[in-house]
């Protein structure tokens, strides 16, 4: 016997919700899906029927929480957003369904746990009503630290991320897509662009931007500080340093970083590799990184034998980009490769690090969380 579901937001990240739930096997015996505005809309060619809850809260909406084993909170829906305007005060009407959130109002609050559940479901129990789920730029990166780190613990991590316009929602990819029509590029390869801006402070298109969410006072961005709160609450470490440069790329779908990290113990880039190939099926961890073959599909190699500054020019090697997150493969993992030692100091290594930010930076993850609550004979059962 199945679970009842319920998913809050129906845009993006809840469409992928919904589909996640029938390709993770989460056995459900009913999706109820829920936004502000009722209505009958197609999901892969098949109907939805999105049951409405207002723009305002109402109390009689509630109603559509109280059977549900587990709901999904995934868009700004209602007033003050869909976990403080629905979830809080089904938790607060008495439910005894469990929360998962993929938002954000509610990850650094000490009451709740913050969950990348290859990592710290531990944490959750039959009391833990609402779960967190942390930012999508994070999720990825601790995904790809966590098998490195019980091994080696981390002592300092200086990351840049390269985050696709999916990242802000759905107005996001609209504004790159208008611009995308709307741009030339002359003889000389100068933009010619007559296109307001509405969602981002500058034109995405043929450019980055290192600026996602408000700047602090600091100098950093909320998103730049939310790495740093949110990796040291998933592993339980106050003491892991880290140093975010976020940037707004123009990529539809997938997030990109490049992570330097140094450790406390002995690691080397050779070992990470290991330690990633191992963690495959308990992390969803997949390793593009090695030397280029004729016999995959990947080009000839185009540099020459020989050496440059007395080292040895190798052939090419292969490598994972935001385009592969979007192969049906490679749409629910984290994908690593051009791993290297960093040659400037002892037991740190650089990588490359890529996931699709609607699925497993927002919609597998939170999925995931709910299959492991059946598992565990948490709910269901």
């Amino acid at each position: 016997m199945g679970i009842k579901a319920g998913v809050v937001g129906f845009g993006p990240v809840g469409q992928n919700i919904c589909r996640c739930i029938n390709e993770l096997d989460l056995e459900c015996d009913e999706v109820r899906v829920m936004a502000c505005h009722e209505r009958r809309t197609l999901l892969d060619e098949e109907e939805v029927f999105v049951h409405g809850l207002g723009e305002v809260f109402r109390e009689d909406r509630l109603r559509l929480f109280e059977d549900l084993d587990v709901v999904f909170l995934s868009g700004r829906e209602g007033e003050k957003g869909a976990a403080k305007t629905w979830g809080m005060a089904a938790l607060d009407s008495g439910y005894k369904c469990f929360m998962i959130d993929n938002g954000g109002d509610f990850r650094m609050d000490p009451r709740f746990p913050l969950v990348v559940p290859e990592i710290n479901m531990d944490q959750v129990s039959a009391r833990t009503k609402f779960i967190a789920s942390p930012n999508c730029s994070t999720i990825q990166m601790c995904v790809a630290l966590a098998p490195l780190h019980a091994v080696a613990p981390i002592k300092r991590v200086v990351v840049t991320t390269f985050q696709s316009v999916s990242g802000y929602g759905r107005d996001g990819q609209t504004e790159l897509k208008k611009q995308l029509e709307c741009c030339r590029v002359d003889e000389l390869g100068c933009q010619e662009f007559d296109y307001d801006c509405t969602v981002f402070r500058k034109p995405i298109v043929l450019d980055c931007l290192p600026h996602i969410d408000a700047f602090l006072d600091n100098g950093y961005t909320k998103e730049e500080m939310k790495m740093l709160y949110e990796t040291r609450k998933i592993f339980g470490c106050d003491e892991i340093e880290l140093c975010a440069t976020t940037v707004r790329v123009p990529v539809e779908i997938g997030h990109a970083e490049s992570i330097n990290v140094e450790f406390a113990g002995k690691m080397d880039a050779h070992t990470a590799l290991g330690l990633w190939r191992a963690a495959r099926d308990t992390h969803g961890i997949v390793v593009i990184d090695d030397e280029a073959r004729n016999d995959r599909d990947w080009p000839t190699p185009k540099e020459p034998e020989g050496s440059y500054n007395g080292h040895d020019v190798a052939h090419e090697r292969t490598y994972p980009t935001q385009r592969d997150v979007r192969l049906d493969q490679y749409k629910n993992l984290v994908l690593v490769g051009r791993a290297r030692d960093d040659y400037t100091t002892p037991n740190a290594i650089n990588f490359w690090c890529v996931a699709d930010n609607l699925r497993k930076g927002a919609a597998t993850n939170v999925v995931q969380i709910g299959r492991e609550l059946v598992e565990r004979g948490l709910i269901g059962g």
